[in-house]
């Protein structure tokens, strides 16, 4: 079946439920092959992947690699610090150039909205978008969606709730169209300078108490303060926001007794996470999290890697 996107995988938004189903269950599958290292190593053979990460990233950059490596592409990461963007070369001029290379699939993470999109415009490979600004961060989604049916068997009538930096969070918006998409009740967390006015129109319910948010909910997916995309003053301080907004023991308990605790890194502890709540043996899932992570990219490189540009 053909991708609703075509060519490239630049986000969740308007993708149907089936072809969700598709790749998580093509996830699943990788993820039980990753665990008994009986992973097929020719499925991208003579196939050049290439990263080209505009910010830092550890989990989303290493695990596509991996993914990459894995189905036996041929990698590169490409080092934007020490490539010819630092000595101002356009993101189209890199594109050119990229193009010339003839690359099969580009995996790209920029700090601007939109980024993906356009480079998608200018290339023959199949890009697929590692996160853009505040727009989207596709596999992420999935691979939080993958993390909850393996635990509960499904997606459709849990409740989610979403906790911390809506505003400036991709994989909240991500994640949001993803599991309404899969029939999920969805809540969203967090003071009102950080939860944009719009979120109604998403189809996720505000709350703007901790306590009254996460009460009966199976799921608490909790996110990170994004400092570097925010304006001085949308917080008191981190401490009055751990005081209000922060998962602690007390808070969990509020939960359903099997509530899952999710984070999709990095971590900062004590501010918007207790250690003893992201590191609890029984309702953790941040590491499985990192694993499903590299089964849902070996899916999503496997199945653009097959669609080739239109002439």
């Amino acid at each position: 079946m053909v991708n609703s996107f075509g060519q490239h995988f630049l986000g969740i938004e308007g993708l149907p439920e089936d072809q969700i189903e598709i790749l998580l269950d093509r996830a699943e599958n990788y993820a039980l092959l990753n665990r008994s290292r009986k992973t097929p190593r020719n499925l991208l053979r003579e196939r050049t992947l290439i990263t080209l990460f505009f910010e830092n990233s550890t989990r989303t950059r290493t695990s596509f690699e991996l993914a990459g490596k894995r189905l036996g592409a041929d990698v590169i990461n490409m080092s934007v610090s020490t490539s010819s963007v630092s000595k101002g070369e356009t993101l189209l001029d890199t594109a050119y150039t990229l193009n010339a290379m003839r690359a099969d699939l580009l995996v790209i993470r920029h700090a601007q909205s939109g980024a993906p999109a356009l480079l998608a415009q200018k290339v023959d490979a199949s890009v697929i978008n590692a996160g853009d600004g505040t727009h989207e961060h596709p596999t992420q989604a999935l691979l939080d969606a993958l993390t909850i049916r393996r635990h509960f068997g499904k997606l459709t009538g849990l409740t989610v709730a979403i906790c911390g930096d809506i505003a400036h969070s991709r994989v909240a918006r991500s994640n949001i169209i993803l599991l309404k998409t899969m029939g999920c009740n969805v809540r969203v967390i967090g003071p009102r300078t950080l939860l944009p006015s719009t979120i109604a129109k998403m189809g996720a319910t505000p709350y703007y108490s901790m306590d009254e948010g996460v009460k009966n909910v199976d799921v608490i997916m909790m996110l990170r303060l994004q400092r570097e995309r925010m304006s001085a003053g949308l917080i008191p301080s981190t401490r009055e926001y751990f005081r209000f907004f922060g998962l602690d023991r007390r808070r969990l308990n509020l939960a359903k007794s099997n509530a899952l605790v999710m984070h999709p890194g990095p971590l900062n502890r004590g501010i918007e996470i207790d250690s003893h709540v992201a590191d609890d043996p029984h309702q953790s899932v941040i590491q499985e999290q990192v694993e499903m992570g590299v089964a849902v990219r070996m899916a999503v490189l496997e199945k653009f890697s097959h669609i080739k540009a239109q002439p």
